[in-house]
């Protein structure tokens, strides 16, 4: 990957939408030459998949929050794969340091986030601890 590669992604990261011939004009190439790079950055992965970045409190959802959950070592992926099933859970991911898998959670109010995390997380069977965080505001996407 070179510089103008790079520059491609940086672009269509802060805009997925951005025409093939305004992303030429910026780097002084021709489209074809950045629609070219696109599909190559496609093939090799680089670029798995465009997407959308919504805004949850616009839906009707005014409690984001990011929930850190223990569990038991021989349920980590039962436990993680019944997250992802969950309409609520937004993200899922498994990590290390202070919690194995983290989650983010979108309601439209702390008593329906609660809800949530006791009546349908807290019942998945392995999990030892949960740790909410409620997000207040994103400073960067």
């Amino acid at each position: 990957m070179d510089y103008r590669d790079r520059k491609i992604i940086e672009i269509l990261s802060k805009d997925s939408r951005t025409p093939n011939t305004e992303i030429a004009k910026k780097l002084g190439v021709s489209e074809s030459t950045v629609r070219k790079r696109i599909k190559a950055l496609e093939k090799k992965g680089v670029i798995e998949k465009y997407s959308i970045v919504i805004n949850p409190a616009k839906m009707g959802f005014n409690t984001v929050a990011i929930v850190g959950l223990d569990v038991e070592p021989s349920r980590f992926l039962n436990v993680a794969t019944k997250l992802t099933e969950f309409k609520e859970v937004r993200y899922v991911a498994t990590s290390t340091g202070d919690h194995m898998i983290m989650i983010e959670i979108w309601a439209n109010n702390g008593k329906e986030l609660t809800e949530i995390i006791s009546n349908k997380i807290g019942r998945i069977e392995g999990i030892n601890r949960i740790c909410p965080s409620i997000i207040l505001e994103k400073l960067k996407l």
